[in-house]
């Protein structure tokens, strides 16, 4: 590894650190802020399009409120922009994240997180997760944007994933894509289970 290869591996590596929980809401702030001036929509109107309490988009536009995955999904849905537009962290030409590091967003109603570990760049059409799932209440999602693919290797554990009326079981190294523009499912079958999801737009 070169002198400058070692340098910013270093920062890219502090940057992630730096990375905690209030830099996640704050960046959600902004963006929220930042697509709905985009798109013209009210605070009444997005929270509507999105089914979510007018009270709560507002929370999360001033940075007090607690993100889930399934709000910031219908969020994202409802502005017509990716995911990861949301909560992307700043672009780095060489990015490292560690185990344990990076943004993380947890579900309501399961015991499912997932780390977003590259947003999609200029020109690309996906956005990459580390999920970590525990057995108990599955991790349930809407439909997204028409077209969406999600893929999912499992690194760790056993789970059920794909669409909520047939998801298929994965172990270790298996791998499975299926439609994300439909009700879909993740639910962990062992302690400990992770894997990494690709969200794919068309």
């Amino acid at each position: 590894m070169t002198e400058a290869e070692a340098k910013a591996e270093a920062e890219a590596k502090t940057e992630a650190k730096a990375d905690t929980a209030a830099d996640v809401v704050a960046r959600i702030a902004a963006s929220l802020r930042r697509e709905r001036a985009r798109t013209g929509l009210s605070l009444t109107e997005l929270a509507r399009r999105a089914g979510i309490a007018k009270s709560t988009l507002s929370q999360l536009e001033s940075g007090t409120g607690n993100p889930s995955v399934e709000t910031l999904w219908a969020l994202a849905v409802a502005l017509g922009v990716q995911f990861s537009r949301l909560v992307e962290p700043p672009q780095r030409r060489i990015q490292v994240i560690r185990a344990g590091e990076g943004p993380v967003l947890h579900a309501e109603r399961a015991d499912y997180e997932a780390t977003l570990l590259t947003a999609c760049p200029p020109g690309a059409r996906r956005d990459i997760f580390r999920v970590c799932a525990q057995p108990g209440s599955p991790h349930e999602s809407l439909p997204h944007a028409p077209g969406t693919v999600e893929h999912v290797v499992l690194s760790t554990g056993r789970a059920l994933a794909g669409p909520s009326e047939d998801p298929v079981e994965l172990r270790p190294g298996d791998y499975v894509a299926y439609p994300g523009d439909v009700p879909h499912v993740f639910a962990a079958l062992e302690p400990g289970t992770t894997g990494v999801l690709a969200s794919e737009y068309v």
